[in-house]
């Protein structure tokens, strides 16, 4: 429904997590038959989920680790861990800065070049556990460096940027062709972020098998501040899965959706996928696992950029292992542990027995979700306070 801004403009409401609840079904069923895993092109993972490409949540070792938990982790080819051998004083460094400072020395620790041969390496290193090994670059470089990406083994490439189309129009170079480019590389590659049913549907029609979706909801993110664009992610995930909708009808093929920031708690993941996204992707609960190196801060792909930086460094502490957050055991009662048993939980709660079958569940606005009858712990600062 359109509402009316003024005379010459109107516009959609659009709705975030903390709007929308998931309604229960006439059926409930045993946590121990859901099964979550997420099958991506010849991939099986025994959860849908991948890790953000960001210097803060994805190493080589915990991208190991959370391939050995189940998911998918996607290292930045670009980050802090191709363009230094050891990367782990600039991290302490990084962790130690005051606020006001932040920024701009992060601007200067990442205007060291990316060394090519270290993509290499850096891909080496996670393939050889055993585990399949996915990186992201951005559209202005990918072409360049994909070949020592493909050196080292690269399983999955993501193609990643705030937004990325499949029309870039420039008058100064010559843009990436993703249509070309997607049919030549010889590998699955996921693109984004989108945050719209055209954007997401140009984006399928590139030949991706996935889509990112999100413009400006992540915990480190600035973008909705620096540039005022951005969909609130439970539209903008439902757009995308009806562009996936329109996409498999037109061609017969199934393009993934992925919901790509402002999850932090199971209940906003179970959210995500109820509004039909096949799998998310986390940055800020994988920063705060004790096997991050970033001190218990985190930090987004834009936060360094040269000239507009569209992130910040924020702090999310440390909340325990990548284990105990992704799978549990949690004992705290906020959510942000466990948050895959928060998943099978939710669909055990309302009756679906496979993530495709828990994108059809009922939801709906909900503004009071996340006050109603929670005076007590709002007041007191625990669960949902």
């Amino acid at each position: 429904m359109e509402i009316e801004i003024g005379i010459a403009k109107t516009g959609r409401r659009a709705w975030g997590f903390d709007d929308i609840a998931i309604v229960p079904s006439r059926r409930t069923r045993d946590p121990r038959d859901v099964d979550l895993s997420w099958e991506l092109d010849a991939f099986t993972f025994d959860l849908p989920l991948m890790a953000s490409g960001m210097d803060s949540a994805v190493t080589p070792a915990t991208a190991i680790e959370i391939g050995r938990l189940g998911g998918l982790a996607c290292l930045n080819l670009e980050g802090l861990w191709t363009r230094y051998e050891d990367p782990i004083p600039v991290y302490d460094e990084i962790a130690s800065l005051a606020n006001e400072k932040a920024t701009q020395r992060m601007q200067e620790l990442y205007a060291m070049p990316v060394k090519p041969e270290l993509i290499t390496q850096r891909v080496r290193e996670i393939k050889a556990a055993g585990v399949a090994a996915c990186g992201s670059l951005t559209p202005q470089n990918v072409a360049t460096y994909i070949d020592y990406a493909k050196a080292g083994g690269l399983d999955v490439l993501v193609i990643q940027g705030t937004v990325v189309s499949a029309e870039h129009v420039s008058s100064r170079t010559e843009p990436l062709d993703l249509y070309a480019f997607i049919r030549e590389v010889e590998m699955p590659v996921i693109v984004g972020g989108c945050a719209s049913y055209s954007g997401a549907l140009h984006l399928m029609r590139t030949g991706a098998i996935g889509v990112l979706v999100g413009v400006g909801p992540g915990a480190a993110c600035t973008t909705r501040g620096v540039l005022g664009i951005g969909v609130p992610q439970a539209t903008a995930i439902a757009d995308a899965a009806g562009a996936r909708t329109s996409y498999l009808e037109e061609t017969g093929r199934y393009v993934h959706v992925i919901a790509d920031g402002g999850m932090r708690t199971g209940g906003d993941i179970s959210k995500a996928i109820a509004c039909g996204a096949d799998a998310v992707m986390l940055g800020s609960p994988i920063a705060s696992s004790s096997e991050s190196p970033s001190g218990g801060y985190h930090w987004g792909m834009a936060t360094f950029h040269p000239t507009l930086p569209r992130g910040s460094r924020v702090e999310t502490g440390t909340l325990g292992s990548l284990e105990e957050i992704l799978v549990g055991p949690a004992h705290e009662n906020d959510g942000r542990r466990n948050l895959f048993g928060g998943l099978r939980g939710s669909m055990a709660t309302t009756g679906y027995a496979t993530v495709k079958e828990f994108q059809k569940a009922e939801v709906m606005v909900a503004p009071a979700l996340q006050t109603e009858g929670k005076r007590l712990q709002r007041s007191q600062g625990v669960g949902m306070g």
